[in-house]
Order: C-alpha cells, then sequence, then structure tokens
C-alpha cells in the first residue's frame, strides 16, 4: 500500500496544508502499520479488517508506547482510511467503530508570573545577541506562538503601528495577536539596534537571525530557552510550549475569556483550549490547600 500512503500524505500536504513535521509523524506511523502487516504474513492494508487493526494497536501498547503516541499513530491510520474511503480505493472502514486509548488528563507545564519574570530577565541588554533572546521570550510569552511559526516569522509579521502579529499556523491559516507593550518595545530595540548586526551581505526579511544570519532551527530555539532556564535557576523543565501554556494559563488565569484564548492561540476546536481551565481550577485549588486555614 505504499503508492496510496504516499498519495494521501500527497493530499495532506497540498490540499489540507498540513506542517513538514505533521507529514513526517504521519509517514513513521504509517510507515510502522505497513511493516507491521508486512511481518503478519504479508496482510495487505488495503483490505485489513478491524481484528488485525485491534491487533496492531495492542502490539504498539505491549511496546510500553505512551497513549498520547498511539493516538497519534491511530490518526494516521483513520486519516488514511478515510482518505481511501473518499477516493474509493475501499469500500468499508476498518478503524470506523475502534476508540482512541485512553491517555487520562495530562496538565500542560506552565510556570507562575515569578518564574516567568525570572525568565525573561536572564537574557538582559547586554549585546546584540542578549537584545535578540530578550526579544524572542517576550514575543513567545506575550503571544503564544508556536516554536515552528516563531522561526518562520517575517518583518511584515509585525503591524508596528497597531501593536498586533500575524502569524500562519497550522493548515496555513492565519490569525492575529496583540503583541503587548513590552514584548513590542523588545523586539522595537531589536529590529532597530542588534538585528542589522545578524546580517552577513545577504538580505534577509527573516526577523529572529542567528550570528551566521539565518533563520533559528527548532533545536536551537530549544537550546536558546534551555540555556535561560538554567541561569533562572528554575527546577522546571522549560521547553518552547512552555511559553504557549503559561500564556494560556495567566490570560485565563487574569479574566480572558475562552473564546479570545482560543483565537489567540488558533486552536480550531475550542475543546483544546479548554484543558487550560481545568489547569486554572487545579491552580486555585492548590493555592486554596496552601492558604487556607482549612485547606
Amino acid at each position: 500500500m505504499l503508492p496510496q500512503i504516499e498519495d494521501y500524505l500527497n493530499y495532506l500536504a497540498v490540499e489540507k496544508g498540513a506542517s513538514r513535521h505533521t507529514l513526517a509523524a504521519y509517514r513513521h506511523d504509517l510507515g510502522r502499520y505497513r511493516a507491521f502487516l508486512s511481518e503478519r504474513n504479508g496482510v495487505d492494508g488495503l483490505a485489513v479488517n478491524p481484528e488485525r487493526l485491534l491487533d496492531y494497536l495492542t502490539d504498539l501498547r505491549r511496546s510500553g508506547l505512551a497513549a498520547s503516541s498511539i493516538n497519534r499513530g491511530f490518526a494516521a491510520i483513520r486519516g488514511f482510511y478515510r482518505y481511501l474511503l473518499r477516493e474509493r480505493i475501499i469500500t468499508e472502514n476498518p478503524v470506523a467503530h475502534i476508540e482512541r486509548a485512553k491517555t487520562g488528563l495530562r496538565l500542560p507545564d506552565v510556570l507562575n508570573r515569578q518564574e516567568m519574570e525570572l525568565l525573561l530577565a536572564r537574557p538582559g541588554t547586554n549585546g546584540p545577541a542578549a537584545l535578540r533572546d530578550t526579544a524572542i521570550l517576550e514575543l513567545m510569552y506575550a503571544t503564544g506562538v508556536r516554536v515552528t511559526e516563531l522561526i518562520l516569522l517575517r518583518l511584515g509579521n509585525i503591524q508596528w503601528q497597531i501593536g498586533y502579529l500575524t502569524v500562519m499556523g497550522k493548515g496555513s491559516k492565519e490569525r492575529i495577536v496583540p503583541v503587548g507593550r513590552s514584548a513590542y518595545e523588545a523586539v522595537r530595540v531589536y529590529v532597530d539596534e542588534a538585528r542589522p548586526l545578524f546580517l552577513t551581505g545577504a538580505s534577509s526579511d527573516i526577523l529572529f537571525l542567528t550570528r551566521r544570519g539565518k533563520a533559528f532551527t527548532r533545536q536551537g530555539l530549544w537550546k536558546l530557552i534551555a540555556t535561560y532556564s538554567r541561569r533562572a535557576g528554575l527546577a522546571k523543565r522549560v521547553h518552547p510550549h512552555t511559553f504557549r501554556h503559561s500564556f494560556a494559563s495567566h490570560l485565563l488565569e487574569g479574566g480572558a475569556d475562552l473564546r479570545s484564548v482560543q483565537i489567540m492561540l488558533g486552536h480550531a476546536d475550542i475543546s483544546t483550549t479548554q484543558i487550560y481551565t481545568h489547569m486554572t481550577r487545579e491552580r486555585l485549588k492548590d493555592i486554596h490547600r496552601r492558604f487556607h486555614p482549612r485547606g
């Protein structure tokens, strides 16, 4: 079924606007599924029955794979068979009545406001790299952008006169997010004073540049954040998505409505955003337990 997998991935890229990372993950998951079927005496994935698919999911669970990873693989398979059904390559969907693995509720990692202030202060303003890194951290916290969205930002994405950032999110969907005063000033200083020093002769409209005048990689940004997290003395594990989680959590704690946070995060389904309301309730319960005389 390799040709059909390639056709499906092409469909996701062209018609659905799937990101490179999504395509790579789906290619891996479908390749693993295909290998499993091949090992079972060359079972044809186009004629697989629900029992065989359940065998595969059971095999994944026995291998120690987390429920979230199993669900991602299942999502790839489910989408693949829906595509085959739509294209009339198969006449019956073998995953129609199979439920996802139960993951439980895993609350995202967040920093409280004091921890975030410590982290944002670490780069400082002494030198071009410090100005750039301060702008990066401030903008991530102010807008809740994903790491891939951040490294693809261009100068034209910032609407300077009105203080908004235009972001190209998943599925090539554009959204507008307010920047806020602190992040606005940090980015303005970086663009005016530090960014020209990173240009190495060739012109570029990428907003955040490395010392070589190139766009950051995802790994490079992870390392940058990890470095400042250690310097801030934070005990928590901090990664780029921590800024996004903290952005949403702090907005809701401050009284923002869920729909507004959903729009700023770029979530297609508000149920994805609702985990932050649960997280805020958990935080309130923790505060009550710690400070109420009968908590």
